[in-house]
């Protein structure tokens, strides 16, 4: 339930053209606590439900709500998957430029 409430989180933040500073500034929470949230990696989102709800224009039903027909069910699955694809591949690229920082100062090392 809360990688589904974080990808609605995601799309609605993006909907409404808002940073996820923005949203955390609103809901008097730090942005890694708002991404946590987003990532499904944290359930807080409970205790800030009406202030997302009000900022997002939404009810909590909506927010909470699992789309069964099968072709929102479908595309929400897509878009989560693609959702997670994204920040793996993003994790991954942030590794990697990390990798090759350390090879460069290595590197320079040698030639010293």
């Amino acid at each position: 339930m809360h990688t589904v409430v974080g990808n609605k989180l995601k799309i609605l933040r993006k909907n409404k053209n808002m940073s996820q500073e923005e949203v955390a500034d609103c809901l008097h929470i730090s942005q890694s606590a708002y991404a946590r949230m987003e990532s499904g990696e944290s359930h807080s989102w409970a205790n800030h439900i009406l202030t997302i709800c009000k900022i997002y224009d939404i009810t909590p039903e909506d927010l909470l709500k699992v789309d069964l027909d099968k072709g929102s069910s479908s595309n929400n699955t897509v878009n989560q998957i693609s959702g997670e694809i994204i920040v793996q591949y993003e994790e991954r690229i942030k590794e990697l430029k990390k990798v090759i920082k350390d090879l460069k100062k290595d590197k320079k090392a040698l030639k010293s």
